[in-house]
């Protein structure tokens, strides 16, 4: 089991007063970068920002009708506390709306609402794991380890490689499996972009409930969690599996996590949802009472109402697919282009999400000036600095420092920005010598 970069800063010493989480907890990499992104921005750089997962409103705006249905709860006066649940109005909407979309079967007192995604993972983690308990997730993956490390549980990382799309299997995770409380999935994933083949899922399901029966009564469950904030998202034959639709089973012991955040373009909206065994929930909902994390109210009434408007999501989701498949298809073909004209660069078909896979493996080469890449890091600055192209390496999710694999989120793409990237990549690429 490899250090993780949390277990290495708590050798830090700590201020005086400050608690040891306070000292220890490494703030969000992708706003670091998203920080330095923004001031070359502001000195006049072009930057094609390829970062953030999150969308430009003038590109990618919200559906109209949920639009019209937040302004109208807001005129009529839904300002006050929500209920710690979730209304029950929303509750009966995800309900339905889990059951005609995806199949799911989960009453209202099985759903908890909060402001997005965030707080009920936090809130999982605080109701299933003790100080010291093993943590299984993959990487890259987005803030398992920082989750890990709020609950001070020992972090068991699985390495997940290119051969796999970057998704964990069962024989990855199969070596961890003792003493572990928590198995932290994702899919569609991120920061990949990439989904679970049905096999691959099934496989996995089926240990965690073998494991589950060997424990007994008197050891802890493992228990999975499933995000699935891109679950609408898929592109061409690719499909969404969850543990539940593939083994009823798993319902005992899985807790989804969902959000209108990701599939209608409305991160800032602050609607979020998890679904999973009553009593977890209700301690959820008890740990998360205290926080505060409640979806506002206005925004509560409005995805209530917004859910049953099938129509309404099936030509949103229709037209918002498109574009971004459109976005992240383009840049992949450019991408293998300029692999097939011999540059270190290789991507992954896009298959879900707004993400791309994509690698530069340019460290050890010399810029035109003959400065040394000697590490990745050197590599990801130079390409911000030479090209104006600005990813998230996957470092920044927890994998090795020497990845030379990276996100490219389209969120705020614009169509006419992609062959003028491109280029300008190609370019910096061509002054690099071996």
């Amino acid at each position: 089991m490899k250090q993780t970069t949390q277990q290495a800063a708590s050798d830090i010493l700590q201020q005086p007063g400050l608690s040891r989480l306070a000292e220890t907890l490494i703030g969000s990499e992708i706003i670091k970068l998203g920080g330095e992104v923004r001031e070359k921005i502001k000195q006049g750089a072009k930057i094609y920002n390829f970062t953030i997962g999150d969308f430009d409103p003038a590109i990618f705006p919200i559906p109209q009708k949920l639009e019209d249905e937040i302004i109208d709860a807001y005129r009529k006066h839904f300002t006050s506390y929500p209920a710690a649940e979730g209304n029950a109005d929303l509750r009966e909407a995800i309900a339905k709306f889990l059951k005609d979309k995806e199949g799911l079967s989960y009453s209202p007192s099985e759903i908890l609402v909060a402001s997005g995604g965030r707080p009920l993972i936090y809130g999982f983690f605080r109701t299933i794991a003790d100080k010291g308990d093993k943590i299984i997730y993959a990487v890259p993956s987005w803030n398992n380890n920082h989750y890990t490390h709020f609950v001070e549980g020992i972090h068991c990382e699985v390495e997940a490689s290119a051969d796999n799309h970057f998704m964990p299997t069962a024989d990855d995770i199969k070596p961890h499996l003792q003493g572990a409380v928590i198995l932290a999935l994702c899919s569609p994933q991120n920061p990949t972009g990439t989904t679970f083949k049905k096999e691959a899922l099934e496989a996995i399901c089926d240990m965690v409930l073998e494991e589950n029966r060997r424990r007994g009564t008197n050891e802890k469950k493992l228990y999975v969690l499933y995000d699935q904030m891109y679950w609408q998202l898929t592109y061409g034959n690719i499909h969404h599996y969850d543990p539940v639709s593939l083994r009823s089973e798993m319902k005992a012991y899985t807790v989804y996590v969902d959000a209108i955040s990701k599939c209608f373009a409305a991160t800032g909206v602050r609607v979020g949802w998890a679904m999973g065994p009553e009593p977890i929930m209700n301690k959820m909902k008890a740990i998360l009472s205290h926080i505060g994390a409640w979806a506002p109210m206005a925004e509560q009434k409005a995805v209530a109402r917004f859910l049953g408007q099938k129509e309404a999501i099936e030509e949103y989701l229709q037209h918002f697919k498109s574009e971004v498949s459109y976005r992240l298809q383009k840049i992949y073909e450019g991408f293998m282009q300029l692999k097939a004209e011999g540059f270190p660069v290789d991507a992954v078909a896009p298959q879900a999400a707004i993400y791309l896979t994509v690698q530069v493996n340019a460290a050890g080469r010399r810029t035109e000036k003959g400065v040394l890449l000697a590490e990745q890091k050197d590599v990801t600055g130079y390409l911000l600095d030479e090209a104006g192209l600005a990813l998230v390496p996957f470092y920044a999710f927890g994998a090795p420092q020497d990845s030379s694999w990276y996100r490219l989120s389209v969120g705020t793409c614009k169509k006419e920005d992609i062959q003028a990237m491109l280029d300008a990549f190609g370019a910096v690429l061509k002054k690099l010598k071996a």
